[in-house]
């Protein structure tokens, strides 16, 4: 059950971001892990980075979640205009999901706000229908989001996740990338359901 398992990412490190302890957890109980990320936002890295360093940036992330490279996937469309592509960002994801048969398919909430992740959210779900699907939390970004669905998770998975982000050196020193707020909402999660730490999700399809 849940042997191979599927990250829909609109932007390098938003995976990372939403389940960057819960990759970990499931790669260290022998799951397949394959991450995809549509978008290297290549006109907003700042200057003096080069264009291209998210892609340096995600695969060194990924990595240290345990993400074989050869399941990162990493596409160039452009920031903020995925839905300019929202076709072609359907036939992929069909072509992924012809490619491989995965059982759990992760991407961001159906109430997320950001353009980019609610084409990926959206197409994720018309692509992915007929499988168990959970959208998870990008706080920031979340009007409102049901947390239906927890995977409890220890310290050195929160303390994987926080190295990971860590790799994200062109993001700067963005609030939701500190190691308090990374620390604090897993906590948060698992107070919710009466552990140390968690990461919470919603519920889209689940199929048992």
């Amino acid at each position: 059950m849940n042997d191979n398992i599927l990250v829909l990412a609109p932007h390098t490190d938003d995976g990372e971001l939403g389940l960057g302890g819960t990759i970990n957890y499931f790669i260290e109980q022998g799951k397949n892990v394959v991450y995809a990320a549509f978008s290297t936002a290549e006109q907003s890295v700042p200057h003096g980075f080069p264009k291209d360093i998210l892609k340096t940036e995600v695969r060194n992330a990924t990595k240290r979640l345990g993400i074989k490279e050869s399941n990162l996937l990493i596409y160039n469309y452009e920031v903020r205009k995925l839905s300019y592509s929202r076709q072609e960002i359907l036939e992929e994801l069909t072509r992924i999901r012809n490619n491989m048969h995965f059982d759990l398919v992760f991407m961001p909430s159906l109430n997320d706000i950001h353009q980019d992740h609610t084409t990926i959210a959206q197409e994720g779900l018309r692509a992915f229908k007929n499988t168990t699907l959970l959208g998870y939390e990008l706080i920031w970004n979340n009007l409102t989001f049901n947390t239906q669905c927890f995977v409890m998770l220890e310290k050195r998975h929160i303390e994987a996740k926080f190295q990971a982000l860590m790799e994200y050196k062109s993001q700067g020193r963005r609030n939701y990338l500190s190691e308090d707020f990374i620390f604090s909402l897993a906590k948060a999660r698992g107070v919710q359901v009466g552990g140390e730490f968690a990461e919470a999700f919603e519920v889209v399809r689940l199929f048992l």
